[in-house]
């Protein structure tokens, strides 16, 4: 029996490849001759790098950046030699988990480091660019990153404007004199679910900048300082197109890409799919083994589950899926594609203790076990 497992992180506790490696030693106690392949999967947000990078052959890279506040922040990226892609998550320079609920202020925090971490991944030879820009604390439109890549972002008087979205506030002239010459060499797949657009009731001043800490007052302000922004560009980039789906993705840095690099915005989950071609696997797979933390109702959008079943049906293949916990509506994922899921809680226990990466790799390596021992008495 051939095993393909690609199961998503279980958030706070195990890995994508731990929680893996968990499935794969419940197979084995059942069928010690099994042929079980564990395989990366994320859908391009908390996660990715790891699953990613580690799961490819890849390695990690630390570099110390400037944080959303202005002051250093370690980041981890990931660089696959042999493809010179590096991976990247933009929260890991520019997230809101860098800043305390006390500090948030969009009009303060700048996606500069996101810029340093790609020019760091340039001069060590990436050309191939996956980042995931989910968990924003920002919405300066991409301009600090784009500071740190060389692009002019002037005031009236001739100098760089400050980090934030106050910076848009004093933005007057752009220029690209002096932008890092390897950008033009380099593509860019952004992981992006978000559809939407730069400005406007449905744009990311609106939407987003309260949970970055903006008020009312100063989402009006943004919003009129990015259509500015926007126009600039426009005037510059003809191709820039503020009303594209996405745009306003992480405050504006899904314009910033689109606009200002080679740059395409897709499913998180349809990157990683591609990437890490998973498809090659399961094609010859008896069985397809996959999951996420939770299991429910929305795990059917465009969550990591759905799309390896997807991949799954289009050749056949049988799948079940195992998850920290699942929810009542989780039965909309046997519409698509998945045959049957199984929560892996196997007692009462309070949510630490069911979190405990040590009690979730037993938990899921005792529920694969009797999984797939129903699977062979029925196989007989």
């Amino acid at each position: 029996m051939k095993v393909v497992i690609a199961i998503d992180s279980l958030k706070g506790s195990l890995s994508s490849l731990e929680a893996g490696n968990a499935i794969r030693e419940g197979v084995e106690k059942v069928i010690p001759d099994a042929e079980v392949c564990v395989r990366p999967l994320a859908d391009g947000g908390e996660g990715t790098v790891e699953a990613l990078a580690l799961g490819m052959g890849g390695k990690l890279e630390n570099v110390t950046v400037t944080g959303p506040l202005g002051t250093p922040v370690d980041c981890v990226y990931g660089i696959i030699a042999d493809s010179k892609t590096a991976i990247i998550e933009m929260s890991g320079a520019a997230g809101i988990t860098l800043v305390t609920e006390q500090e948030r202020n969009p009009l303060n925090t700048t996606t500069y480091g996101v810029g340093e971490v790609i020019k760091d991944a340039i001069a060590k030879g990436c050309r191939h660019f996956i980042i995931g820009i989910g968990g924003s604390a920002t919405n300066d439109g991409g301009i600090g990153m784009l500071q740190a890549l060389g692009y002019g972002m002037f005031d009236k008087d001739g100098n760089q404007v400050p980090f934030g979205a106050k910076g848009l506030k004093e933005l007057e002239t752009i220029t690209d004199e002096y932008v890092l010459p390897e950008l033009k060499e380099c593509n860019f797949r952004i992981a992006c679910d978000v559809t939407n657009v730069l400005c406007g009731e449905q744009g990311c001043s609106a939407v987003f900048g309260p949970q970055k800490g903006a008020t009312p007052s100063m989402i009006m302000q943004m919003d009129k300082w990015l259509a500015y922004y926007a126009k600039l560009t426009a005037e510059k980039y003809p191709h820039a197109n503020a009303k594209q789906a996405g745009t306003g993705a992480a405050g504006g840095l899904g314009f910033a890409f689109l606009s200002y690099t080679n740059a395409v915005l897709e499913s998180g989950i349809k990157i990683v799919l591609e990437e890490t071609k998973l498809e090659d696997y399961i094609q010859t797979a008896d069985i397809i083994v996959t999951g996420e933390g939770r299991l429910d109702g929305q795990t059917v959008f465009g969550k990591a589950p759905i799309g390896v079943a997807g991949i799954a049906k289009k050749h056949g293949k049988k799948v079940i899926a195992f998850s920290g916990c699942v929810t009542e509506d989780a039965v909309a994922c046997n519409e698509h594609g998945i045959d049957a899921f199984f929560p892996i809680l196997r007692g009462v226990q309070t949510l630490q203790e069911a979190m405990d990466p040590h009690n979730t790799r037993k938990n899921m390596a005792a529920t694969v076990e009797q999984v797939f021992r129903l699977i062979t008495c029925i196989q007989e």
